[in-house]
């Protein structure tokens, strides 16, 4: 006698959200196999049931075991939360089915956590959108951020699922950095905990607030597209965009001249190199800086020189560099900006302006320390070696060194720009606020001696940001100290031309590069 295999969906966890399709199969079979935590709200329809529940890391031995029941010739309820047929069961059934088997299946589909999230938020998801699990069990992690990298890039509203645990911190930050490259910082998203299901919560950020926010895996992540608007607390994206060429991210109040040269900086040499553009060029100079406290330094730093500041994401750089008729693109990004490098020569080869790469010469020398190819070697060494770490590589990588086998041995201390975001970041990632240092460089080699003799320190993590970046001060303050350095060398980019001053970008002007 031929089994049934019903693959069953309930929904986020509200009984009155499950489909009445569900209800039924869950009544009209004998044997029900589900993750203990969903029989709390099927409990009325189950009763006197044979009930098979392994637990949440066993869901192949879930589907094996409902299989094995089907193939007996009874009828079997495999059970899922959300959609059994999204992120969920319905795979794993499939995958361990024969193609001789003779048992009928049915997929009994119900709202799913993007559905559930989406419904609490208002109407976030009205137009296309796209789906993206951050856990990397399944799924490379490269494939993940490659997917990340594209969804923002098309601007597709997006709901992550799988958002953070306790043994993958970093990457949902990583994620969100590449949500901000392409998506304007404004852009409105929804945070939802335990949508439908007790100790919900539900809020709504700009997207450039996300990474200051601690997560979980309860916690699923909505995230708007340039059109997405809020009204009376909620948020909406319309079924019909009016202009698709708005830039995402209201515009700057401010008029950008035509026939300029733009200056990616963010540095204090960026700066000066715009500075002395500005001054003895026959060209307006735009100064592009990539936070408001960056513009802020860059207003006072390049007078004659207009500044575009903020996070504006790819899109928007793209139309403020097309509409204002650029004339040259001078990245003077920080040497370790590789990111934001490979983005500039992009739009310098998709929008045929010429691009010059103004690299702050390298500072290392062997007798400084030890040179480390990545992150990750440096955050390994570090760990074999020291007690009492600290990171003069800023926020970014502090997951990197936390997740380091041994690093909770070891106490850190972090050295980081003053950002608020940032801050919280820092400390949700385990930094006590005791061991960060808030501060705007460059320092001086006094000031990194005293703080390392007051805090302990026994070794140092340090980029080879150059003089102008303070890594010769640092290696002095080390050198006396008895500290140990580890050096995280520069990425090589293949840049297509390079400069080392504002004369050499005229000369280069006068040669004909633009």
């Amino acid at each position: 006698m031929s089994g049934v295999l019903n693959l069953v969906s309930v929904g986020p966890g509200f009984e009155d959200l499950i489909a009445p399709r569900a209800v039924a199969a869950l009544r009209g079979s004998a044997v029900i196999v589900a993750y203990e935590l969903y029989l709390r709200w099927i409990a009325p329809h189950i009763e006197g049931k044979e009930i098979h529940s392994p637990p949440l890391t066993q869901e192949r031995e879930r589907a094996l075991l409902a299989i094995e029941h089907a193939r007996a010739g009874r009828t079997v309820a495999l059970v899922s939360s959300g959609d059994i047929g999204i992120y969920a069961m319905a795979a794993l059934a499939f995958e361990e089915m024969r193609e001789d088997d003779t048992y009928d299946v049915n997929v009994v589909p119900g709202i799913t956590s993007a559905n559930a999230c989406a419904s609490l938020l208002g109407s976030p998801l009205s137009h296309d959108f796209a789906t993206l699990s951050l856990s990397d069990l399944l799924c490379p992690w490269e494939w993940i951020e490659h997917r990340a990298r594209h969804i923002a890039q098309a601007d597709l509203a997006c709901v992550m699922y799988n958002v953070q645990s306790a043994s993958r911190q970093q990457g949902v930050y990583r994620v969100l950095e590449l949500m901000l490259e392409s998506k304007a910082p404004s852009t409105l998203c929804g945070v939802v905990r335990n949508a439908y299901r007790p100790d919900q919560q539900v809020a709504i950020h700009r997207l450039d607030e996300l990474p200051g926010l601690k997560f979980d895996m309860l916690t699923s992540l909505v995230i708007g597209n340039r059109f997405t608007a809020r009204k009376r607390g909620w948020i909406y994206t319309p079924r019909g965009y009016n202009d698709w060429t708005q830039a995402p991210g209201a515009a700057q109040d401010i008029a950008l001249p035509q026939g300029a040269a733009w200056v990616f900086s963010g540095t204090g040499d960026g700066n000066a190199l715009a500075a002395s553009l500005a001054a003895k060029a026959a060209m307006p100079v735009v100064v592009s800086a990539a936070s408001d406290h960056g513009g802020a330094i860059a207003r006072q730093d390049c007078p004659g020189a207009t500044v575009w500041a903020g996070r504006q994401g790819v899109e928007a750089r793209r139309q403020a560099l097309q509409a204002n008729g650029a004339r040259v693109l001078v990245d003077a990004t920080h040497p370790y900006a590789s990111a934001m490098s490979e983005q500039l020569i992009g739009l310098s080869r998709e929008l045929g302006i010429p691009y010059l790469r103004y690299q702050r010469p390298a500072s290392f020398a062997p007798a400084d320390g030890t040179l480390c190819a990545s992150m990750a070697e440096a955050a390994e060494r570090a760990v074999a070696h020291g007690r009492r770490i600290f990171l003069a590589t800023g926020s970014k990588d502090v997951a990197t060194f936390l997740g380091t086998p041994g690093a909770g041995e070891r106490e850190w201390f972090v050295r980081q720009t003053a950002e608020p975001a940032l801050i919280e970041r820092t400390i949700a990632q385990g930094i006590p606020r005791e061991r960060i240092c808030a501060m705007q460089g460059p320092f001086s080699a006094g000031f990194n001696l005293a703080l390392w003799r007051d805090w302990g320190i026994d070794t140092v993590v340090t980029k080879d940001s150059g003089d102008a970046g303070g890594y010769r001060a640092k290696v002095a303050a080390a050198r006396e100290l008895g500290i140990a350095l580890f050096v995280v060398a520069r990425p090589q980019l293949d840049y297509p031309a390079t400069v080392a001053d504002a004369d050499d970008v005229l000369r280069q002007l006068e040669g004909g590069a633009a």
